[in-house]
């Protein structure tokens, strides 16, 4: 056999595997996936067929491994059996005439009731949050339970460990969980794993990529929750990861970077469910069930005066069937009759997103929604800019909070009735790739305290109109375009 002989069945052996990769794509990739997220793999493989395929070998699977799958059924099947028979909530006539059913849905996806004679209070002060945590972990007496996407002990945090620190010695039962990938990218990962063991509290990853030890799932699938729980009487949830506003990272300290956050402290029967979330996520982690430290919501003291809410903790993630967190967001988009208020970081919403959100639009409802000026991650604000000018043609009002803040708060209102505050970002990775957790209240304070929040943004934000847009360079307008076409890949 000649070399030119041998070069044509190199190639012809090349065209048919190439054939096949794009083939064996068409009929594998749709399935049971998103058309967005189908139409941006396909697009990866056809222009760049060996690097597309290993990419989604490694990353095109959105769910997390079966053992862990199962363990969230057993888990919610559990939370279910346990649910009180009576009803967690006292009085129902005040509610709108949708939230029965929103309640229902959330009670179906993610398990966990709603409870009402419940206290929330914001915090937007950074350091005010922290201090405040630690404030109330030194008044621990059973346990303390601690789950961020990201903990770092640095000077911004150290009061925090300080307190854990202390708890320890009184003997209060302390666990932290912190996510394997986001911790260990941090500046001061070593010592901050250091400090966790010299003080003796009981910490473990979350979602860990270490294969040597049999610990693998697709690596961007990240537990990004943000709770604190004290003794079941007192909870934290919101957007703030346990760091420094800077991240300790050194292109965000050069570009003068700090993030701009917003906590919720939670008292009464919901706090129960807050735990439930940490139970299920150190049980996931380490197969260990903390049966002791199950608070009853009906065991919980409950607000009796006229500004009590309603709570309802609403988990998701990779590990339900459903996008918990999304249908959330759109049954309360459909739902509401006046006003919606968005704040999310990273806004790049799928189709159904941006139907209810121009819908309300259309419907005539006041539609505002909050961004930051700058981006922290390129390809996510240049996809999140694609979408402000269906937003403005449509009527939403966008405010960009100013730099040098990343405005990293993750809320919602609707009306004068409702708001939603947690982990969760309003894009795809947020919906499909990551373990989110969102607190949904119903109650006029509470929301009355968001309205003055999202007036704070509004005082120092800049809105941004459609014909300030149109003048956005063609280059940028090109780039963002490209960017949203792989914001599909999940």
């Amino acid at each position: 056999m000649n070399g030119d002989t041998v070069t044509t069945l190199f190639a012809v052996l090349a065209v048919l595997v190439d054939l096949g990769i794009r083939i064996a794509a068409i009929i594998v990739i749709p399935r049971n996936r998103k058309p967005s997220a189908a139409m941006a793999w396909l697009l990866a493989i056809f222009l760049i067929p060996y690097i597309g395929v290993f990419f989604f070998l490694l990353l095109g699977s959105s769910k997390l491994p079966k053992a862990r799958r199962d363990k969230q059924v057993a888990i919610n099947r559990m939370i279910a059996e346990g649910r009180p028979k009576q009803s967690l909530v006292s009085d129902t006539d005040s509610w709108p005439s949708w939230l029965a059913n929103v309640v229902t849905q959330n009670t179906t996806l993610g398990a966990v009731p709603i409870s009402g004679g419940n206290t929330a209070r914001l915090i937007g002060d950074y350091q005010g949050s922290i201090d405040a945590m630690a404030a109330d972990i030194d008044t621990a007496t059973t346990f303390v339970h601690v789950e961020f996407y990201i903990v770092s002990w640095d000077s911004t945090t150290k009061v925090f460990f300080s307190a854990l620190e202390a708890a320890v010695k009184r003997g209060v039962r302390v666990r932290v969980l912190l996510d394997h990938i986001a911790s260990i990218r941090t500046a001061n990962h070593k010592q901050t794993f250091a400090e966790l063991d010299r003080i003796g509290v009981s910490w473990s990853f979350m979602l860990p990529v270490q294969p040597l030890k049999g610990k693998y799932q697709r690596p961007d699938l990240r537990n990004h929750r943000k709770l604190v729980v004290v003794d079941g009487r007192v909870g934290y949830m919101g957007s703030q990861n346990l760091i420094d506003r800077s991240y300790n990272s050194t292109k965000n300290l050069k570009r003068g970077l700090k993030w701009q956050e917003l906590m919720t402290r939670v008292t009464g029967p919901t706090v129960s469910g807050i735990n439930v979330i940490f139970l299920s996520d150190w049980f996931s982690e380490t197969d260990e069930i903390l049966t002791e430290e199950n608070v009853i919501a009906t065991e919980v003291a409950v607000d009796t005066s006229a500004d009590a809410l309603d709570c309802q903790v609403v988990p998701s993630g990779p590990g339900f069937v459903g996008e918990n967190n999304l249908r959330l967001f759109l049954a309360l988009l459909y739902a509401a009759q006046k006003k919606i208020i968005i704040t999310s970081p990273y806004f790049v919403p799928d189709e159904a997103m941006i139907y209810a959100i121009t819908a309300a639009c259309e419907r005539g409802l006041d539609v505002q929604l909050f961004v930051s000026e700058i981006g922290d991650q390129g390809p996510v604000f240049h996809a999140q800019r694609s979408y402000y000018s269906v937003m403005l043609e449509a009527g939403v009002r966008i405010w960009r909070y100013p730099a040098p803040f990343i405005l990293h708060a993750k809320h919602f209102s609707i009306d004068d009735e409702v708001a939603v505050i947690g982990s969760s970002n309003m894009d795809i990775r947020s919906f499909s790739l990551d373990l989110e957790v969102s607190l949904m209240v119903h109650g006029p304070s509470f929301v009355a305290q968001m309205r003055e929040v999202e007036a704070g943004y509004r005082a120092i934000s800049s809105e941004l109109t459609l014909e300030e847009w149109k003048k956005e360079p063609l280059s940028r307008t090109v780039l963002d375009g490209l960017a949203r076409l792989t914001s599909g890949l999940q």
